[in-house]
Order: C-alpha cells, then structure tokens, then sequence
C-alpha cells in the first residue's frame, strides 16, 4: 500500500464515468439485444484508456480503470460466477425499495430512478448450484487494458476494485446451500481467484464492500448490536477470501451507495468500526465528505488505527454536484493527519461516480472531473500545512 512520504498522496473509490458509446453498448446487451463482441471489447480498451490518462494528467497517485468494463460494481460478478441464473421477477427489484430511507421519505423517492433506461440496471440472479469462479478470461482482459493504460508510464501506482462476499450474498439470493453462511464461505472461495489474479497481476487490490454498512438501512428493524453480529460472519468469509495476500497489497471500500436523498438513517462509523478494522486490509476508505458523515474524523480521537493501516477518507463527495473547494478538502485531509498521522492518510472520495450505466442522478462527467482537480488542488495545499512544501 503507498504510504505518504513527502506529500499527500491522491486515489479514488475506483467507478468513474463511461463514454456514451460504451453505455449504449452495454444497455444494449443487458436488454438482451445483439452486440458485436469485438466492437465492445474494443470500446472497452479506448475508455479505460481515456480514463486513465486523464486521471494521470490531472494528478492523481494512485488510479484505476474506472471500471469501464463493468456493467455494476457487484453485478459484473454475474459474467464471472458459475452456479448461478436468472432469478424470477419477483425478485428483481431493488431491496432499497424496503429500506428505512424509502419508508420515512416516500414522496422523495417516490421519483428516484424515473430518468433510469428501461432495462438498464443489471439483472439479479439465484444461486442453484456450487459457486465456481469463471471469470479468468475477463479479469484477464480487465488486467490488460490497465496494463496497456499505464504502458507509457512506468512505476504508477494502481489499484483494481472486486466484489466483496457480502456484497455479492446481498445481489444474487441463494436456493442451493444449507446455510447463508455456507453461501458466503462458498462466494469468497470462488472470488478468491479474482483477488489473486489482481495481486499476482502487480495491482493493489480494492475491496468493495458497501452491503457491511448499507445493510442496516436496507433492513428496517435490524438493531445495532443485531447488526454487529450480522456483519461477523460476512468479515470472516471475506478474511478467509483474503487469506495469505499481503494486507498491505489491499484496501477496503465501504459506503452507503447511490443515494441523494435524506439518509437519516445511515449506519454510523462508531458501530462498526472496530469489526471493520479486523478485516485484513492495510488501508481503510469510507464516506467522510458529506454532511451525514464529515463530524465521523472525531471518531480516531478515541480509535486507534493499527500498525501499518492507513486511511483512505473521502474528501470529496459522490452526494453532490457541488465542488468541493480545494481549501475545505486541505482542511478535511490534515483533520486526519492530525489524529493518525500524515504518512497514514490518503486523499480519497466518498464512492465511486458511476455505479451502473442508467441513466440515475449521478454525477455528471463534467463535475466528476472538476471534483477530481478540486482533490489534487486540495491534496497540495495540505502538504503544504504538513510538510512544509
């Protein structure tokens, strides 16, 4: 994991924009229409191209693929987990639909999604039968197109996102092992595959794992220590997933979603802190830039981060078209050096700005971008408070 030796090092949660070409192809294929393999996979390696040469031109240390190959941050999965298929249609819909959010602000999300694609959102599946991985070849092509990215400039740092086990359990149901826990353990084994593949390729690896979190909103009346008790297992087949892979090589992501809307009822940090830093990770990223979570920084007055971890706070938010002002994000970045030190924070967002291809009230590309210099601009000015440069 990069560690801040004079300055203030810069990343990102990992999904970021993808051209209009490429969202037409891939809404195209999740419709069930024809689209010519080679024409996608080309346009696949132009966009993550593009994405990562704009990333490196605007600064930033530690970049990704954006996950343009993705049709979803969970439900690419689907394309690479044997075991599975479609799951009836009672089953497809969103389980935000339920959550505590949707039950005390109907009116609000009474309209969420109307601008969505008919289509567009990635289907769920059913487990029903043994979890095996076959994803080799794409992850393969994903390895290739960052390695082809990054070519042209050697010794940049990057990292590769993948799906967490409880993430995964949350997407696509299980109708084939006796216990949701046998799911989980038989989840994280095949996902292992892909998690070695990233380290063995020389990335870092991401974990995202926002179900760790969202869970609680999702599950009204699910109390807090019901909560704690819930995540226990979904850590430990994540931890046995991640056996023997150097801790410093990973970085955990959780979040609370795609979601501008009140969130009154977003887990806080405090009550599951401690059981997210049992995962093994050598760095840790979280919301921390929007109003529901900045106050959070309080939190390492009284944790103590372990040896050799880092944070990865979010300075700049996925929750907001406003752009975040370079000086605000500086402050934000030296609340946390202050408490963990400054070689142990790295400058990060909330989440990712483009988790499906639909057409949902995300961040627009432009903001996107403007955040992104906003987040280097922000990340000088700290060292400068910090380091003296």
């Amino acid at each position: 994991m990069n560690r801040n030796t004079d300055r203030m090092l810069t990343t990102h949660v990992g999904s970021l924009p993808r051209p209009a070409p490429l969202v037409a192809m891939m809404v195209a294929e999740q419709q069930g229409r024809a689209v010519d393999a080679s024409a996608y996979a080309e346009a696949v390696r132009q966009a993550v191209s593009e994405v990562v040469a704009r990333q490196l031109a605007l600064g930033i240390d530690i970049v990704a693929d954006g996950e343009e190959s993705k049709p979803s941050f969970v439900a690419y999965v689907n394309q690479r987990l044997g075991g599975f298929e479609l799951d009836a249609p009672e089953h497809q819909r969103s389980s935000f639909a339920g959550s505590r959010e949707h039950l005390s602000f109907p009116e609000f999300y009474a309209s969420f999604g109307q601008g969505r694609t008919p289509g567009s959102r990635p289907a769920h599946m059913v487990c029903t039968a043994p979890v095996v991985y076959r994803g080799q070849a794409l992850v393969a092509a994903d390895i290739a197109n960052l390695k082809a990215a990054l070519a042209r400039t050697p010794g940049t740092a990057a990292f590769m996102p993948a799906a967490s086990p409880a993430s995964i359990e949350g997407w696509n149901r299980n109708a084939h092992y006796k216990s949701d826990e046998e799911y989980l353990f038989a989840i994280a084994e095949a996902m292992r595959e892909e998690y070695r593949a990233i380290i063995d390729a020389g990335f870092d690896l991401q974990i995202d794992d926002p179900r760790i979190v969202s869970h609680y909103t999702t599950t009204p009346g699910l109390g807090l220590a019901e909560m704690r008790q819930w995540a226990g297992p979904r850590i430990a087949a994540l931890n046995h997933a991640l056996r023997g892979i150097p801790e410093e090589r990973v970085r955990h992501h959780t979040c609370y979603g795609i979601n501008m809307g009140p969130r009154v009822h977003d887990l806080e940090l405090k009550h599951i802190i401690e059981p997210i830093l049992t995962i093994r990770a050598g760095a840790y990223s979280f919301e921390a830039a929007n109003p529901r979570h900045e106050h959070e920084w309080r939190l390492w007055e009284t944790v103590k981060l372990p040896e050799g971890k880092s944070l990865i706070p979010g300075v700049i938010s996925h929750t907001t078209v406003l752009v975040e002002h370079p000086e605000l994000i500086a402050e934000r970045l030296v609340r946390y050096a202050s408490l963990v030190g400054r070689e142990r924070v790295i400058a990060g967002g909330d989440c990712g700005f483009a988790s499906h291809p639909s057409a949902d009230p995300e961040v627009h590309p432009s903001v996107v971008w403007a955040k992104f210099e906003a987040l280097v601009a922000g990340a000088r000015l700290a060292t400068k408070e910090l380091w003296g440069r």
